[in-house]
């Protein structure tokens, strides 16, 4: 025994014994396929999620729908509201200042605008029609040679399916007379949420933020109002600049001498609601209608008058009027107004570009505050 533990003694060590159920480092390569996967669960969570929502939405909508949608009408009226409480008038009286001049200013302008443009919708349809054949009939027959998009085959087939539906007439009348109170309701909900977003918006804000931890109020809080300032001021600028391509067109073709340049004017304002594609299928439209009417030499100059005014538009207007903090890719518009456009039709197509803008905002925030941590 002596000597096994003198042995023993002498025996060299190593150092001391590796621990073999410490974890082991990762790789580089290892820790990057775990970082990806944490993303790719975390976003398959949000997508889970925005599905949920949209789920929850669609059985609530006459609800929830008019709740998000009156958001965007309070964000762009809240300045005027903060005037009119600084210079001492209650918050319920401002809000209903707000809420009534707005309802009637609405009311006033489609009441103003929708006689004339009704009047001069049969001829404005067939003057782009005109402008249409004539440029489908130089595509087959001039130089190019190519086979044009046949627009009346698609009319004809739209008309069939709708003709399909005779037999359920009843089921169609009681279809639309639900549409018809389904919003109707959603109407003066929104009414009333909008009212009460302008009267008690700061303490709806502190109400929700105090949902989130303590932690994450502040950032929140950070976000929400660069979110809310993006979405007002991205609408009350849009209105603006699609107000001045309106005029500046308008003019342009009262000039010309096109016809029906009163209804055009009004297509290219509201074209102008919608970046891009708006201004592009307005435009379109007056191109068309000045071809039919006015011939090859005015289609031109009304071609270059449209170009001019969205060059000024982009490269001018915009930067100015809405600033670089909401300024956005063109793809990123394009598909905004997608999305937007198959969710909720040509309100949701109106209001995406906004919500992209604020989402843009909110990423630039969080990645301002990690680069100063």
């Amino acid at each position: 025994m002596a000597r096994s533990h003198s042995d023993a003694s002498q025996r060299p060590t190593s150092g001391p014994a590796a621990d073999i159920t410490a974890p082991q480092p990762r790789s580089v390569a290892q820790e990057t396929l775990v970082r990806f996967g944490i993303r790719s669960w975390a976003l398959v969570g949000v997508l889970l999620l925005a599905v949920a929502a949209f789920f929850v939405m669609g059985q609530l909508r006459v609800v929830v729908v008019p709740l998000i949608l009156a958001l965007f009408p309070a964000a762009v009226l809240m300045p005027l509201n903060h005037w009119l409480q600084r210079h001492r008038l209650p918050p319920a009286a401002a809000a209903a200042i707000l809420l009534i001049g707005t309802f009637a200013m609405v009311s006033g302008l489609i009441s103003l605008l929708a006689p004339t443009v009704a009047a001069e919708l049969d001829g404005l349809a067939t003057s782009a029609q005109e402008g249409y054949e004539q440029v489908a009939a130089f595509l087959a027959e001039g130089p190019f040679g190519l086979e044009p998009i046949l627009v009346e085959d698609l009319i004809e087939r739209a008309r069939a399916g709708l003709g399909q539906g005779d037999t359920n007439i009843g089921q169609r009348v009681f279809g639309v007379a639900g549409a018809v109170a389904e919003g109707l309701t959603g109407l003066v909900f929104g009414l009333f949420a909008l009212f009460f977003y302008l009267k008690d918006g700061e303490r709806i804000a502190g109400w929700l933020r105090d949902l989130f931890p303590r932690r994450v109020r502040g950032d929140v809080a950070a976000m929400s109002s660069r979110s809310w300032d993006t979405v007002g001021g991205y609408i009350r600028g849009q209105l603006f600049v699609a107000f001045i391509d309106a005029m500046f067109i308008g003019i342009g073709l009262f000039a010309l001498r096109v016809p029906l340049a009163f209804p055009l004017a009004v297509l290219v304002f509201f074209g102008g609601l919608f970046p891009i594609v708006g201004a592009f299928a307005s435009g379109t439209l007056a191109v068309l209608v000045a071809l039919a009417t006015q011939g090859v030499t005015k289609a031109l100059i009304v071609l270059a008058l449209v170009l001019l005014v969205q060059q000024i538009e982009g490269n001018l207007l915009q930067p100015i009027v809405l600033g670089k903090a909401t300024a956005l890719h063109p793809l990123a518009v394009i598909g905004s107004l997608t999305a937007g456009g198959l969710t909720l039709g040509i309100l949701g197509a109106f209001l995406a570009v906004p919500v992209a803008a604020s989402v843009a905002r909110s990423v630039g925030y969080i990645r301002e505050q990690r680069g100063a941590g």
